[in-house]
C-alpha cells in the first residue's frame, strides 16, 4: 500500500501541484490526490511537468474530478457537461500519468433508486471505452450523504457492469453513512465482497480515502483528524494487511500528511 494525501500538504511551502508533489516526497510519502473539485484548470504543459516531477521522485498520483458531476440530473445538458468534466479529468490525468480519476457519480434526484443507477450506469456507458484508450481508469467513490448516489452496493455493481471502472472505496463514507463498518470482521466482509464481485486484481488495485468522520442520522457531517473519531483505523489497516491488498491509501483527514504519516508507520508494523 502506498500512503499520501488527497491535495497538497498543509505543510507544504507552495500551493501548486508541483509544490505539493516535492512536499510529498521530503515528508516521506508516496502518493498525491490532485484536486479538480471546482473544474479542471490546468494545462496540457503544466501536466506534463507535474508527471515528469511525479515519476522522477517516484511518486504516485490520481485525480478527483470536479465536484459538479451529476449523471442523474433532471437537466440532459448537465448530464452532458458532466461527462464532459469527467473526461476533461481524464485527459489531463493521463498527460501526468495519473492511473485512477475518482468522482462522484450524482445525487438521486427523488427517482428511485434503481432508476438513478440505470441513468448513471448508462452514462458512464458512452465514455468508459474513450477514456480506456486515455489509458486511466474511472474509479466512482462510495458516498457519505445518504441523498447521495454511492452506498458500496451500487458502486460494486456499477464496476460490475461497466467496463475500466474500478471503485474508490472511501471507507470512512461508508461508516458514516451505515454507521456501522468499524470493525475488523466488518472491514475484511467488505473486502471479501469487493474480492467475489470484482476479483482479486480489485483487491491488488485498490484506491481507499480515510479520515476521521463526524456523521449523524443523515449520514456524514464533517471529516476529523483521525485521533478525534470514532473510526477505528488501527483494525482497518490489519484488513488490509491480512487481504494482502495493493493501492493507493488517500488521507483526507484536515490534517492531512499528519494522519496520513501516521497511517503508513502504523502499517508498516503489522
Amino acid at each position: 500500500m502506498f500512503f499520501g494525501t488527497a491535495g497538497v500538504p498543509n505543510t507544504s511551502a507552495g500551493r501548486s501541484t508541483l509544490d505539493g508533489i516535492k512536499a510529498i516526497k521530503e515528508l516521506g510519502l508516496d502518493c498525491m490526490e490532485v484536486q479538480f473539485v471546482r473544474g479542471v484548470r490546468m494545462r496540457d504543459d503544466t501536466a506534463r511537468n507535474v508527471g515528469l516531477l511525479a515519476e522522477s521522485l517516484g511518486i504516485r498520483l490520481s485525480v478527483h474530478a470536479p465536484y459538479y458531476i451529476n449523471l442523474n440530473a433532471d437537466s440532459e445538458v448537465k448530464v452532458r457537461q458532466s461527462l464532459q468534466r469527467l473526461m476533461d479529468s481524464a485527459r489531463i490525468g493521463s498527460l501526468m500519468g495519473a492511473r485512477s480519476i475518482v468522482f462522484h457519480p450524482g445525487y438521486y434526484m427523488r427517482r428511485p433508486r434503481d432508476e438513478a443507477y440505470r441513468r448513471i450506469r448508462d452514462a458512464l456507458v458512452e465514455v468508459s471505452d474513450a477514456v480506456a484508450e486515455m489509458g486511466v481508469i474511472l474509479r466512482p467513490e462510495t458516498s457519505g450523504r445518504r441523498e447521495q448516489f454511492g452506498e458500496l452496493e451500487e458502486i460494486l455493481n456499477l464496476c460490475s457492469e461497466v467496463e475500466n471502472t474500478l471503485p474508490c472505496i472511501d471507507i470512512s463514507h461508508i461508516h458514516a453513512r451505515t454507521m456501522a463498518y468499524n470493525s475488523y470482521e466488518e472491514f475484511s466482509e467488505l473486502l471479501e465482497v469487493v474480492e467475489s464481485l470484482l476479483g482479486k486484481e480489485a483487491i491488488r488495485n485498490l484506491h481507499v480515502h480515510v479520515s476521521g468522520i463526524d456523521y449523524g442520522a443523515k449520514g456524514e457531517v464533517r471529516h476529523l483528524n483521525l485521533r478525534e473519531s470514532d473510526f477505528k483505523y488501527v483494525e482497518f489497516l490489519k484488513a488490509l494487511k491480512d487481504f494482502s491488498a495493493g493501492g493507493l491509501v488517500v488521507c483526507e483527514s484536515p490534517n492531512l500528511e499528519e494522519d496520513a504519516a501516521m497511517l503508513k508507520e502504523l502499517y508498516s508494523q503489522l
